[in-house]
């Protein structure tokens, strides 16, 4: 399939020796234990492909995600529109992905995840490439509000379709290899920022007009994931969602999260945990450019916003890795949360209040940063384990994209408190303040959750 095999085939090798490994770690903690019947050849290729098809989708979400902070700067000033206009384009693509998360979590709950998978792709594809031709900020604002739509259901249906299909103690490998292979479509976003002069040429003549870097930037998302489409051809529903389907039962009724207090706090408490990741990229990575004037860097020292921003999902890759690592070591979702919310507080500290320093240092800095939040596949499939088959697509839709959205009250905090007179440093402290309230409200959604690692998937939320 358009040459995926050898991926399939590393994929496949890596996931068998995660299960060998977590195998090793059972058998250590009880000896008693004995493994389940071996899945068969076939069965983890499927599994693999899955995995693949799911892992390059969430690549291209995230490059389609993170782009607009990358080139936001150059694509303003190309048209025109003032600067300040940058957190109002931001805000109507996280509404876009607020109201995306509850459509394609729904529809995932009655139509399938597949489903989901095919037709969030196709959305912001379309519109990443109607965004490189934007003219004014109505349009700009209207196809960053459609593309919201559109990336708000690819990781939610990833997610839910990868943990209803492997098994019960390994489904957290699978979202690992995910959101860590997806982190590192930051980084390509970042390359292509800077190197789309060198397909310039040739897209000039396709569309008969001069592209600048940042047009041929929407272009290559929106290209990237039309040929996924293609890809997905070999990916196939869970099991439980058949189940599901064949029961008289209510599938994605959102109401059921909202009816019962337990149920509604359990539902928010994982969307909380969440909230520092987003912090973290939304504010101290993404308006690093009004941060550190004030942080101050040494003489002839420059570095740029979207530097920091690929250095910051260098590492968060790695995290999202080794907190996969952690948590099969573990046999915990819930420990490995707090110990990374320790590493936010500690990283998050040390990037805001050290003054003048390199731009060695803050690459460094933003790397480990980035390590830090890197418990997001923890975090997703944490949500995904809570829920029962009915609604559990409509949770991991909804619960990472209400942690986007997140960003809006956050950054309009930020800048009440930046504008308050009240500091002497009002960007370095605006950012401290946000993160203590972001950081203490995910420590207590930690708490109110049971732990999820064991949980069998095969229930109904009544």
């Amino acid at each position: 399939m358009l040459g995926l095999e050898p991926l399939q085939k590393a994929v496949a090798g890596f996931y068998e020796e995660m299960c060998i490994f977590d195998l090793q770690m059972s058998r250590n903690s009880n000896p008693n234990e004995h493994s389940k019947k071996p899945q068969t050849q076939t069965g983890k290729k499927n599994i693999a492909l899955l995995i693949v098809v799911a892992s390059l989708g969430y690549f291209v979400d995230i490059y389609d995600l993170i782009l607009y902070n990358i080139i936001k700067i150059e694509s303003l000033e190309s048209l025109g529109i003032p600067l300040d206009s940058e957190n109002v384009l931001f805000r109507w693509q996280m509404a876009g992905m607020l109201i995306g998360g509850l459509l394609w979590g729904i529809w995932g709950d009655r139509k399938g995840r597949v489903s989901v998978l095919f037709g969030s792709i196709l959305l912001y594809s379309v519109a990443n490439i109607a965004n490189a031709f934007a003219t004014d900020i109505f349009t700009y604002s209207l196809w960053r509000f459609v593309a919201g739509i559109g990336l708000a259901g690819e990781l939610g249906a990833a997610i839910t379709l990868v943990s209803e299909t492997m098994p019960q103690k390994k489904r957290g490998i699978g979202t690992m290899i995910i959101v860590t292979v997806g982190a590192l479509g930051a980084v390509f976003a970042y390359t292509v920022s800077e190197k789309g002069n060198l397909i310039g040429p040739m897209l000039d003549k396709v569309f008969s007009t001069h592209l600048q870097n940042w047009q041929i930037s929407y272009i290559i998302g929106g290209v990237l994931g039309i040929l996924l489409l293609v890809l997905r051809a070999g990916t196939f529903e869970s099991s439980l969602f058949h189940q599901a389907k064949s029961d008289n039962i209510r599938k994605g009724d959102i109401t059921i999260l909202f009816k019962s207090w337990p149920v509604f706090k359990k539902y928010l408490a994982c969307i909380l945990i969440g909230l520092p990741v987003w912090y973290v990229v939304g504010i101290v990575i993404a308006l690093s450019h009004r941060i550190l004037p004030e942080i101050g860097l040494l003489p002839n020292q420059t570095i740029s916003t979207k530097e920091l921003l690929m250095f910051a999902y260098i590492g968060l890759s790695s995290g999202d890795l080794l907190s996969g690592v952690l948590s099969q070591l573990l046999q915990s979702r819930k420990k490995v949360i707090y110990l990374y919310l320790v590493g936010i507080v500690i990283f998050t500290s040390i990037f805001l209040f050290n003054h003048h320093v390199s731009a060695v240092y803050l690459k460094v800095l933003a790397t480990v940063l980035g390590a830090a939040t890197g418990y997001w596949a923890l975090f997703v499939t944490n949500a995904s384990e809570q829920f029962g088959t009915n609604i559990r697509s409509t949770v991991t839709a909804t619960v990472p994209n209400f942690v986007r959205f997140g960003v809006v009250p956050l950054t309009l905090g930020y800048e009440a408190l930046v504008k308050s007179g009240w500091f002497a440093n009002p960007n370095i402290m605006a950012a401290a303040i946000t993160g203590i309230i972001s950081i203490a409200l995910a420590w207590w959604g930690t708490s109110v959750i049971k732990e999820s690692f064991h949980n069998n998937l095969d229930y109904y939320e009544k």
